[in-house]
């Protein structure tokens, strides 16, 4: 219970719950409508289910179409209902008058305007956050907030507010559906040729990845693909920071990583596994997958861990794009959890050519690390069943590997 009332998630909904309340009654002089009272308690208590179960409704659209329209929908048509709900209660307490919002749309208009106003809102706010301009919390509260006062203000009958409410609705409308629809038909009408990319976690680099990458080089006619790796992931960075999670333990070459009781209930930090390789070994092995499939002439595995410490994939991105200027670049991703992630760094890093594909297989990277075989290539499931039994220096294919202090080595790499 400690640790609940000690999240900032759950700080977070207290605050916007008092927020509404306040907005609301300052607006219309509601202090005792209980009504009021209740919808701002039930969204400062349920606020940070709400963001849980829209993140989730938008990572299934996305799963079954790899489009970012579909996902994007699929969080309206929650967050829709929900503020019908709202406005509904609101409406049969006497808070908001019909005739106010008549002006804005009605029941239904002023919940749609305001549905689309919040997700464009915690859009942008994480954009800044992702470009380390303030925090990701942080933003997210004062934008949201922001609208709660708008809303409440326009919605309470005040006439000037109503065109800011109303050009908010159309503004973030544009950006959120726009940006996606835009990146969801360049995906559809790419032309063939240039460069492509490829990004991802790559813990490690399995059967799905390499045909994946043969279907995006022969249908995008690609001269090469850059792979980039996660160093450690910009999550990871800051949780491990804030002292919110930490490194358990390493075991069988891995980093396991485990919440402290800092960590806050509402957060998913392990959206991919708490178990990851460390960098070096998940490029090795990537390396070796390509090499054993024929595709070392078509790719470049990349190691620009300094550029990724410091400004994540949007400085491979940026990287990338200035080698290649006035070329062509195709960017390939799944539409997984880890890959739409993926997709929304390449919609905010510019005018990219999305390859989406649809993940319908069985592989499984956590069985893969488990020692599951037939899911990556050979030589990868060699390497982890001596990485899996601790070996320091085996033999794998009549190359000698080093494997100290978490990292995989050829020995002809450490000179040995």
């Amino acid at each position: 219970m400690i640790q609940y009332l000690r999240s900032f998630s759950t700080r977070l909904g207290y605050c916007i719950g008092a927020l509404m309340y306040a907005s609301y009654a300052l607006a219309g002089g509601m202090w005792s409508n209980g009504g009021l009272v209740f919808i701002s308690a039930f969204v400062g208590i349920f606020l940070p289910f709400y963001s849980r179960i829209s993140n989730k409704a938008e990572e299934i659209a996305c799963l079954k179409t790899a489009l970012v329209t579909a996902g994007r929908l699929a969080r309206f048509v929650f967050q829709f209902a929900f503020n019908l709900f709202i406005f509904r209660v609101l409406i049969v307490s006497g808070v908001v008058s019909r005739e106010n919002i008549s002006s804005v749309g009605g029941f239904a208009g002023v919940s749609a305007v305001t549905t689309v106003a919040s997700q464009g809102i915690q859009y942008l706010c994480i954009i800044f956050a992702n470009r380390e301009i303030g925090n990701k919390n942080a933003n997210v509260m004062i934008g949201l907030s922001a609208n709660i006062v708008v809303t409440a203000l326009s919605a309470s009958g005040v006439s000037w507010v109503r065109p800011v409410f109303l050009a908010n609705g159309i503004l973030f409308g544009l950006l959120v559906f726009g940006v996606g629809i835009a990146s969801d038909i360049r995906a559809r009408l790419a032309p063939k040729g240039g460069i492509g990319v490829f990004l991802g976690t790559f813990n490690p680099f399995h059967k799905t990845h390499l045909s994946m990458l043969r279907r995006f080089i022969d249908e995008r006619g690609l001269d090469i693909v850059y792979l980039h790796s996660t160093v450690v992931p910009r999550l990871h960075q800051e949780a491990l920071r804030k002292g919110e999670i930490r490194i358990a333990k390493r075991e069988r070459g891995m980093r396991v990583y485990e919440r402290t009781d800092r960590a806050d209930v509402h957060a998913q930090y392990f959206p991919t596994g708490n178990r990851f390789y460390e960098f070096e070994t998940r490029i090795k092995i990537m390396e070796l997958a390509l090499a054993d499939a024929g595709l070392s002439g078509k790719t470049r595995v990349l190691d620009m861990r300094e550029t990724y410490e410091k400004t994540g994939f949007y400085g491979i991105l940026k990287s990338i794009r200035k080698e290649n200027r006035g070329r062509r670049i195709h960017v390939l991703h799944g539409s997984d959890l880890g890959g739409m992630w993926i997709r929304s760094i390449y919609d905010e890093s510019g005018w990219f050519y999305p390859y989406p594909v649809v993940r319908m297989d069985n592989v499984s990277a956590t069985a893969i690390r488990d020692g599951a075989r037939g899911m990556a290539a050979g030589i990868t499931e060699d390497i982890i069943e001596n990485l899996n039994r601790d070996a320091g220096e085996f033999l794998v294919r009549s190359t000698r590997f080093v494997f100290r202090d978490g990292i995989l080595r050829a020995a002809a790499d450490t000179g040995a």
